[in-house]
């Protein structure tokens, strides 16, 4: 199937789109934008900047990729968007480029962003990932692999989501999110491991439950990190999911809340 191209669509004689594009009735694809093979923007979706878009994404209406960064220090640098394949862009989605000469926002494969998401510029978007509707992340923001953030949550700049983590709707993230965890709140803490999402992502039952010890010693008996990660040897607790999610914690620059809880209350 060649690219198609809607007699209202407004396409940049500088754009490059590859072949299979779907460009829908008053999209707008600006200079300097390019589009992998497959992808479909749908009626006036805007892919704008210095964007590329990998293969087989969809762009659903009203979307805008590309328009300038919403940060004051921004004075009409080169910045970037670089976007991977398979992507569900969904209505009215926001991305922007990053701030200063260069830099860039990135956004990985398989990714479902729902309606009404932001993805705010030098973001780092994984992939496998999905954000809900409304989900807001300010500038210089991570989000790992496998992640799952629920709609309305607010995510504070510089700060990280761990893979495989889920956070609660409506939540307030001030601080990183560890890896392999629940958290919700105001402001989002720790509230226990991602049970639901490690079995859906077939974890053995032995890293789970030795998930569910480590997370019992890091986040629920009031350790320090240096003392914890002592526990965790004496107790012979070691894999790569507990060495990254340990990796994870001591490198935290915004820290992680801890929630106040029973400790039986931590999976099942």
């Amino acid at each position: 199937m060649a690219t198609k191209i809607h007699p209202t669509a407004i396409v940049s004689k500088s754009s490059y789109l590859d072949e299979n594009v779907v460009v829908g009735s008053y999209a707008i694809v600006g200079d300097n934008v390019k589009i992998g093979a497959g992808t479909v923007l749908d009626s006036f979706a805007q892919v704008i900047g210095y964007t590329r878009i990998g293969k087989n994404c969809k762009i659903f209406s009203s979307a805008v990729i590309g328009s300038a960064p919403q940060d004051l220090k921004y004075k009409d640098a080169k910045s970037y968007i670089i976007v991977g394949d398979n992507n569900q862009i969904r209505e009215f989605v926001t991305v922007n480029p990053g701030t200063d000469e260069g830099s860039k926002t990135v956004i990985g494969s398989d990714n479902l962003l729902m309606a009404y998401s932001h993805i705010a510029h030098d973001c780092c978007v994984g992939s496998g990932n999905i954000l809900a509707n409304g989900t807001t992340l300010a500038g210089y923001v991570t989000i790992e692999d496998k992640v799952v953030i629920g709609g309305l949550v607010a995510v504070h700049q510089f700060c990280r989501v761990g893979t495989f983590s889920i956070v609660g709707g409506c939540s307030k993230v001030v601080q990183d999110i560890p890896p392999y965890s629940v958290c919700d709140g105001h402001p989002a803490g720790v509230y226990g491991i991602n049970l639901v999402g490690l079995r859906r992502a077939k974890f053995s039952t032995q890293a789970i439950k030795n998930l569910k010890t480590a997370f019992k010693i890091l986040f629920f008996q009031g350790h320090s990190v240096s003392t914890a990660k002592d526990m965790l040897k004496a107790n012979n607790l070691s894999s790569p999911e507990i060495d990254y999610l340990v990796e994870f914690i001591a490198t935290s620059k915004r820290g992680i809340r801890r929630h106040k809880m029973k400790i039986d209350k931590i999976g099942s």
